[in-house]
């Protein structure tokens, strides 16, 4: 490991904002921000471009970054500390275990910006707007909680669409090309680092906004999601 990332590191056991496999912590996040207010979370959130954006947009509500990254974490809660941003924290720990550190209806939106696409059909599994995982989110968000997915890779977002079709999500705003909006909100004028350099080569953001349905359909729904995708790769 490098010594910039070892100082790093070092650095952010000192971070008041950047906690790491906390205990206990789950349901006492209005304790931690001393504050009854409204609590989004953003998904691999890297560098925290999204988390600190939408922190500076809404000093009201609390925003908490989630990464396994902890050299990309060090870059936003540093900022965050640099801007007296004190609505904004961070979370080191892998999306799958939110169930750990978030209680049954905490949380009231999410938003997953920029997130890998898993454009493999075998990896399928591990794109953040999978069945498996709205499940999981499910858990902790409030009822009617709106999940956001902002996107360069065309294949992520039509996946999206069809997950949110079969699984009878409700579709609150579908955008293809946000930038040829006349006018864009100023939420999704945030720009990561990945939307900057464009990996996709799309020359397209594409934007969901959508909540899950009460009732949640079961893995078994999941062996059709999976022909649907084959079929289409087939095609």
């Amino acid at each position: 490991m490098g010594q910039k990332k070892l100082i790093r590191f070092a650095e952010l056991n000192t971070f008041s904002n950047v906690l790491q496999l906390p205990e206990n912590i789950a349901g006492h996040w209005k304790r931690h921000f001393k504050n009854e207010n409204r609590l989004t979370l953003e998904l691999a959130c890297g560098k925290g471009e999204y988390t600190l954006g939408l922190a500076r947009l809404y000093p009201q509500k609390n925003f908490i970054g989630i990464d396994i990254k902890g050299n990309r974490i060090w870059v936003g809660a540093k900022k965050a500390i640099q801007e007296e941003l004190n609505n904004v924290a961070f979370l080191r720990t892998q999306i799958e275990q939110l169930q750990k550190y978030f209680a049954p209806g905490e949380v009231d939106e999410i938003w997953i910006t920029f997130p890998d696409p898993q454009l493999r059909f075998s990896k399928a599994k591990k794109r953040l707007t999978h069945p498996r995982f709205l499940r999981l989110y499910q858990q902790i968000l409030k009822p009617g909680g709106k999940i956001h997915l902002k996107t360069d890779s065309p294949d992520l977002y039509r996946f999206t669409k069809e997950v949110l079709s079969m699984y009878q999500c409700n579709i609150i705003s579908d955008i293809d090309d946000v930038y040829s909006q006349t006018v864009v909100s100023q939420e999704l004028s945030i720009k990561t680092h990945y939307e900057a350099i464009d990996i996709a080569q799309s020359s397209r953001i594409h934007y969901l906004c959508f909540t899950l349905p009460e009732q949640f359909a079961g893995v078994e729904m999941d062996l059709k999601l999976k022909e649907a995708i084959r079929y289409e790769l087939e095609r």
